[in-house]
Order: structure tokens, then sequence, then C-alpha cells
């Protein structure tokens, strides 16, 4: 089932520029929802819908997917992305997405 909050996240997350990461927080206030919000947007992408999902990851730059449950799989894409793994963890000051906001943009 498709919501407006869904949809909302799913724009935000299409924003994200290849070989740029965002954390669940960040798009969550993008959206003005809380970051589970976004963790069940993701979760819940209609098939065939394409959305770079795997550009998302945790506050501490790490991939919240279990081993066992796309863990491998967020982590092949990431790094075919140029995206750069130290201790299991992504560099936020460099990897990061940092959008640029003048008033009225910050919208999706």
């Amino acid at each position: 089932m498709i919501t407006a909050t869904y949809d909302r996240i799913w724009r935000i997350v299409r924003r994200i520029p290849r070989g740029r990461v965002a954390t669940y927080g960040q798009i969550a206030r993008m959206a003005r929802v809380g970051p589970r919000q976004v963790g069940y947007a993701l979760h819940n992408v209609p098939h065939g819908m394409e959305l770079p999902w795997h550009r998302v990851i945790n506050s501490q730059g790490r991939i919240s997917l279990p081993r066992a449950g796309g863990y491998d799989r967020q982590k092949a894409l990431l790094l075919k992305e140029g995206i750069r793994f130290n201790r299991e963890k992504v560099d936020l000051q460099k990897y990061q997405w940092r959008i640029r906001v003048s008033y009225g943009s910050a919208q999706p």
C-alpha cells in the first residue's frame, strides 16, 4: 500500500546521488517523519520500482540490514559506486550526501 508518507520518502531517496549515502535520520528530517518510518518505507518498496535504497545507512555509518537479510547485497552495491568501508563503517564525513538547502528547496 502506497501512502503519501512513503511516496515522500521515496522521492527523497531517489535524489541521493551515486557515490553518496544518507542516514535514516537525515531522510526522516527531510520527510518530517521518524527514522523508523523511513525503514518501513524502504522495506515496502513496490516490486519493480527503481530506488537507490542501498544508499540509506544508519547514523553510525553502518548498514542496518542483517548479514542474512541483504547486508552483503547492500555493501556490494555501495562498493560498486565507489563507497569504501573501514571496519564495516562508511566515513560519513566523506560520503554523506550534503544537500544544499535554500528557501523552499528542502521539500522533495
